[in-house]
This record gives C-alpha cells, sequence and structure tokens, in this order.
C-alpha cells in the first residue's frame, strides 16, 4: 500500500512534535532553566544509547577515527551553540515564536553561502527568505510576551544552526555519516557542557531546584533524553528512505502540526499580528520546500 513508503515519516514527525512539547514542558512548566545540565543529560544519553545500539548491531557506523574527528569538531562546536542557545531560548518563548525565529536560519545560511561560497539564488528562494526574515524581524514587535533575553539566545540559536547547516551540507566529511557526526557531537557536548556546568551556575542552582525530586521532573527529564535519541534515529532513517526535498517536507509538516496543537498544550496568548508573521514566515518555508527540487541547500 502507499502509505507504508511514509511510515518513516509519520515516525519522525510524532516523534519531533513530542520531543519538542516534552522540552518545553521542562524548560518552560517545570522552569529547569539549566541548559548545561538539561542538555549534558539529553547528550550523554544519547551516546550511550548511540554506543549501545551500534555494539548490538541494531546501527551501522563505521569506525571514527582521529583524523576524521579532528575536522569535526570546530562544527560540533556549534551544535552545542545550537542546542544550548536553542533551550535557553525556547525556555522563554512560545513555539510557534520559536519556529519562526528558527526558520530565518537560512538567512545566515544563504548570507555565508553568497559571501563565502558565491552562490547564486533562485528567486523564488530569495523570495521565501525574505519573508522569513521579515517576520522574524517583526516578531518582537508583535509578541505579548516578549521576553528580551528569550529572543537574544533565539538570535545565537539561529546563528548556530545556520552556519551549522552550511558545513553539514557543504563541508561534510564523505567518511562522516549522519551517526557518525551526531556521536563526535554527543561526546564533544557532553565534555564542554560538564566543563561549563559549574561557572555559568547550573550545578547550584539545579541542587536547590525546587522540584528535583518530583516523580513528573524525573519522567519528563528521562523522556526528553529518549526522544532525543529517537528523533536522531528518525531522522537518519527518513533521510536514507526518501530523496532531500521529501525529508524536507516531513519537517516541515512536523513544525506546522508542533505549532498548531501547541495552544491546545501549553497556555499562551494569542495576537493576530504575531501570528501573522508565524504565517508568514512558514509561507517563506513553503516556498522554499518548493523551490528546493535538487539535493542542495
Amino acid at each position: 500500500m502507499q502509505w507504508r513508503r511514509h511510515v518513516s515519516g509519520f515516525a519522525f514527525s510524532f516523534v519531533f512534535v513530542v520531543s519538542y512539547f516534552t522540552n518545553k514542558f521542562v524548560l518552560s512548566v517545570l522552569k529547569f532553566t539549566y541548559p548545561t545540565l538539561f542538555q549534558g543529560w539529553q547528550t550523554f544519553i544519547g551516546a550511550v544509547l548511540l554506543l549501545l545500539f551500534e555494539r548490538l548491531g541494531w546501527v551501522e557506523m563505521s569506525r571514527i577515527t582521529r583524523s576524521a574527528a579532528l575536522p569535526w569538531l570546530p562544527v560540533s562546536l556549534l551544535f552545542v551553540g545550537n542546542i544550548y542557545a536553542g533551550s535557553r531560548a525556547l525556555s522563554c518563548i512560545d513555539i510557534p515564536y520559536f519556529f519562526t525565529l528558527q526558520n530565518s536560519s537560512h538567512v545566515v545560511s544563504y548570507i555565508i553561502l553568497r559571501v563565502f561560497h558565491r552562490e547564486k539564488m533562485q528567486r523564488l528562494k530569495f523570495v521565501s527568505v525574505c519573508l522569513m526574515l521579515l517576520s522574524a524581524i517583526n516578531l518582537p514587535l508583535f509578541d505579548p510576551q516578549f521576553d528580551h533575553r528569550g529572543y537574544l539566545w533565539a538570535v545565537g540559536h539561529l546563528f548556530c544552526v545556520g552556519a551549522y547547516r552550511v558545513f553539514q551540507v557543504h563541508h561534510r566529511p564523505s567518511h562522516l555519516g549522519d551517526l557518525e557526526q551526531q556521536c563526535i557531537n554527543y561526546l564533544s557536548s557532553v565534555l564542554l557542557l560538564a566543563l561549563a556546568a559549574h561557572p555559568t551556575g547550573d550545578l547550584e542552582g539545579a541542587l536547590e531546584f525546587p522540584s528535583l525530586q518530583s516523580h513528573t521532573f524525573h519522567c519528563g527529564c528521562c523522556a526528553s533524553a529518549l526522544l532525543g535519541f529517537l528523533l536522531l534515529l528518525a531522522t537518519v532513517k527518513l533521510k536514507s528512505g526518501l530523496s532531500f526535498q521529501h525529508f524536507e517536507i516531513w519537517t516541515f509538516l512536523s513544525k506546522v502540526t508542533a505549532m498548531s496543537l501547541s495552544p491546545f498544550i501549553f497556555s499562551m496568548d494569542i495576537y493576530a499580528p504575531a501570528v501573522t508573521c508565524v504565517v508568514v514566515s512558514h509561507v517563506g518555508e513553503a516556498l522554499l520546500v518548493y523551490s528546493d527540487r535538487e539535493p542542495q541547500l
């Protein structure tokens, strides 16, 4: 049957939505705003499960040599910045607005490609990038729950996402697949976030966290780590079974699903101009997906 071809897409979409909702619940509802510990826990569990699955033969990974890992380490720093700043931003910003800001990472990718690679962009892609940029610029003016710290962290997040995308697509080592790259990212993140836990004050703050002994808190943290790993597996499976354009379509649909359901799960103020920014941004993303008929950025 036709729908069987898209089972991996539905699985990816489900894990994507539940993963973001779980992270938002821990960060905003439970107010566990200690990203070095939260993301360090997630990446530690991700690294352990990935290495365990590889040892059991449930996933295939090639041996990561030192010569292969060293060139990827600078990119891993972007990954750490991505998840750290993303956690800070998501704890303060509603999911629809978070994705609207995240979309403008395509602007960062476009500038890097334009400056360093002299790459020309199709007119339709240029229009889509402009729509996403204008939406992100105007959103802070209309967000009824505007938090300047959250938006500053969102700017750092989108810069890391945009730069990481360029490196992953245009400077990807031929001997490192998605799982090998993520394994290096996980291990680098665990080390860096562990070293940063004390200087940032997260360790001391977490020890005094009121819900530290809460069953709900423990379940939320465990679920977030497991879902992050499952999202990795679902992403790799989806990329291997479908074309690059179809992967973008499923990612877009997953984001739209998460944004549509989030007002029913989390408390948020609905303000028409802010919703307009969200809609325009994702119209721009839809145009970008439509124009991306070749497996390129």
